[in-house]
């Protein structure tokens, strides 16, 4: 006999939190026995709130417990301005019972005979109990205490589970108090929600410290709290490849016909390119024409700007004779404007997947990497490195190709482009620079580095004119030209 056949089928239940079933790998566990804990403030209650509301039905209603000081009907006042609140669903499919006298009355047999009673009258598929931690609130030795705490949530857990429901415990909890917590110790799943202050940001994270009889995505996911309630951003979303790299891949053209002589025919598709350079020295205008000439020729394009808002971006276009509002009412350009100083790299990057996924583009252009950087919270700017190699890959895996602008200051002997030393993510880089020549300030552009294969080694001269970035000959007649002030050879 197949072991598999035998096994007992595990459903779960969505939480009704985008991307948060991702995390969970697939949803909660049905009739399983949950604690949402976490500090004040972090979210807890909207989350139950979601679960809530995206599991209810006629049929197999829910139960809300509360135990707050203050009625149910105070709490749903300002839960009832999230897009999941359903107002007709209150009282038909979501039942909330107050369990505040049952609580003061210091009895914890009282209140687990109370829940009983209203399971056993409504045989409910979800049930909350918000916040548990109030409920165990008691006075009497610790010894004494701890010991019927621990008998109360056992019973609780082996009876809700015997009627078929799924249960959520709301607490405020330190982490701290993990270790060795009756509550803890018998939940078969655990969410941690967290929040921290940095400098003028703020940054909320969801964790799954436990989940009995399913893989759970490891590591700490940042979420956010909008009118839609919790939003949680995967850090792992999207890192498996779903396109190999193709040694053979047709090349895309930059619209800079120079350029692409240099690259050997253009940029490999799929490929992650970087163009590095001075502040002025044309890196926006190459990015501006790479999009252009993907429109030009059918290819939709989506372009992340930082450092400027989008209809300044589309607007000096026109002053490098492209027409990006043309791709943008033709339905074959995106741009979007990622500017809040507390962004996470998982919310930028599901903006853009989103936004790829909505045109189908072929061509990202994120512009810049400095400012990509100073957008992030000061918490992620930490793992900089971490957080671009996770970006890099899961755009690659859905087969468009990127070109990323960045701003450097150090010299390109080193090829440090940036402090962090990111060079390794890409498989192409090129390089502008300025130079001084007789009293001028000039330009020069050369190909770097290209995985895709080989590509000229020669160091060009260009100029940014109403048409856009134009490439030159060669400078044979100058030596040293990587020192920036090079001399006339003889």
């Amino acid at each position: 006999m197949d072991s598999s056949q035998s096994r007992v089928r595990i459903n779960v239940l969505p939480t009704g939190a985008p991307d948060l079933d991702i995390v969970l790998g697939g949803g909660i566990p049905e009739y399983s026995f949950n604690v949402i804990a976490g500090a004040p403030g972090s979210g807890k209650t909207t989350l139950a709130h979601q679960i809530v509301f995206a599991n209810a039905s006629a049929d197999r209603p829910s139960l809300y417990f509360t135990v707050l000081g203050e009625p149910a009907l105070k709490m749903l006042r300002y839960q009832q301005n999230y897009s999941f609140f359903k107002p007709d669903m209150v009282e038909s499919e979501i039942r909330f019972i107050n369990l505040s006298d049952e609580v003061l009355s210091g009895d914890l047999g009282s209140v687990l005979d109370r829940i009983v009673r209203e399971v056993e009258a409504s045989n409910p598929r979800i049930v909350v109990v918000d916040s548990f931690r109030t409920v165990l609130r008691r006075q009497g030795e610790p010894a004494t205490a701890e010991g019927e705490l621990q008998g109360f949530v056992q019973r609780l857990a082996l009876y809700l589970t015997s009627w078929q429901a799924t249960t959520f415990l709301v607490g405020e909890y330190m982490v701290e108090e993990i270790r060795d917590n009756p509550v803890f110790t018998v939940a078969d799943g655990l969410l941690w929600l967290s929040q921290s202050v940095e400098r003028n940001s703020v940054v909320r994270k969801l964790q799954v410290i436990k989940l009995r009889g399913q893989a759970s995505l490891p590591g700490l996911h940042t979420f956010r709290i909008t009118e839609h309630g919790l939003q949680v951003f995967p850090r792992t979303f999207s890192l498996v490849n779903k396109h190999a790299r193709n040694p053979h891949a047709p090349r895309l053209f930059t619209g800079v016909a120079g350029l692409d002589e240099m690259m050997g025919g253009g940029v490999p598709a799929g490929d992650s390119v970087i163009v590095a350079g001075p502040s002025g020295s044309g890196k926006s205008a190459l990015a501006t024409q790479f999009i252009a000439e993907g429109i030009r020729l059918g290819e939709p394009g989506v372009i992340a700007v930082f450092e400027e808002r989008p209809e300044d971006y589309v607007s000096r276009s026109d002053n490098l004779g492209m027409n990006l509002q043309a791709g943008i009412d033709a339905g074959l350009l995106k741009v979007l404007y990622l500017r809040p100083l507390d962004l996470s790299v998982d919310e930028t990057l599901r903006e853009i997947l989103d936004t790829v996924a909505s045109i189908d583009a072929r061509r990202v252009v994120i512009d810049s990497m400095n400012g990509f950087e100073m957008a992030l919270a000061p918490a992620f700017r930490e793992d900089f490195r971490e957080s671009l190699y996770r970006m890099v890959g899961a755009l690659k895996g859905i087969g468009v190709t990127i070109m990323t602008t960045v701003e450097v200051v150090t010299s390109f002997t080193d090829l440090r482009f940036t402090p962090h030393g990111i060079s390794f993510l890409t498989d192409d880089i090129i390089l502008l620079r300025y130079i001084e020549i007789e009293s001028q300030l000039r330009k020069i552009a050369t190909v770097v580095k290209m995985r895709g294969g080989p590509h000229s080694k020669d160091i060009r001269e260009y100029d940014i004119t109403s048409k856009g970035m134009v490439i030159g000959e060669r400078l044979t007649e100058y030596r040293h030209l990587i020192t920036g002030t090079p001399d006339r050879t003889e």
